[in-house]
């Protein structure tokens, strides 16, 4: 037990699908784990064990933004040996190109949030993916005929930002999406020696926001999870 997970030592799994919403955690044990368990529970934030064909899996939730996702990812790497983490989320694209259900892999991050800049003492880091993970989980994708890009992201601390147009210099730059996590969990990843890797489904489009598309954001999901627990699979 840690101080924000309330599971037992070897109750959650070297693998970790990571949805922000505890719900879709909730959804996501409920619809694909053989005999999922809520190991954890505290603060509302869901985390299940279960197995996935054959294999042992957990799901939790993150929380929004990166300082509620460091304390559960510094806690699952630190006092439960989790050794990979697939985070399962959303962004809004800034890249004409990419549309509503699309799925974006988070090559690295970008982000506006001091936390990098107070860790590393006012250097700039660039947070990245594990190559070999974003590799596998392209190969799986690309065979399953997901429409997907590769790139950069943007991890954002202001879900309302008072500028409502400065997504338009991060596009520029040739950034392909935005959210609020990834940035964190890939720092966290190198620090602790560990996997990671953000898949993101896109939600809404900064560059035509006026699409309405909740039916094509819930297919983009499940697609979205299903890609994740196929990646823990191939082991």
């Amino acid at each position: 037990m840690s101080i924000h997970i309330e599971a037992k030592s070897g109750e959650i799994a070297g693998s970790v699908l990571l949805p922000g919403d505890p719900l879709r955690a909730k959804f996501i044990a409920e619809t694909y784990f053989e005999n999922p368990v809520l190991v954890s529970r505290l603060r509302g934030m869901y985390c299940y064990t279960g197995t996935y064909q054959g294999n042992q899996v957990s799901v939790m939730g993150s929380g929004m933004g990166q300082a509620s996702l460091s304390i559960y990812v510094n806690e699952l790497f630190r006092d439960y040996g989790v050794q990979q983490v697939i985070r399962v989320g959303s962004c809004g694209a800034i890249q004409e190109r990419i549309g509503i259900k699309d799925l974006i892999l988070a090559q690295g991050a970008c982000t506006n949030s001091s936390m990098n800049s107070l860790r590393f003492r006012g250097m700039d880091y660039a947070p990245l993916a594990d190559f070999s993970l974003l590799a596998k989980t392209h190969g799986l994708a690309t065979q399953r005929g997901d429409r997907i890009f590769v790139g950069g992201v943007l991890s954002t601390d202001s879900f309302y930002d008072a500028d409502p147009e400065v997504w338009k210099l991060w596009a520029s730059y040739g950034v392909l999406g935005i959210e609020m996590e990834t940035a964190e969990l890939y720092t966290l990843a190198a620090k602790y020696g560990r996997q990671a890797l953000s898949i993101l489904t896109v939600s809404d489009s900064l560059v035509d926001p006026s699409r309405d598309a909740l039916q094509e954001r819930e297919t983009g999901f499940t697609s979205m999870a299903e890609l994740a627990l196929g990646v823990v699979t191939q082991g």
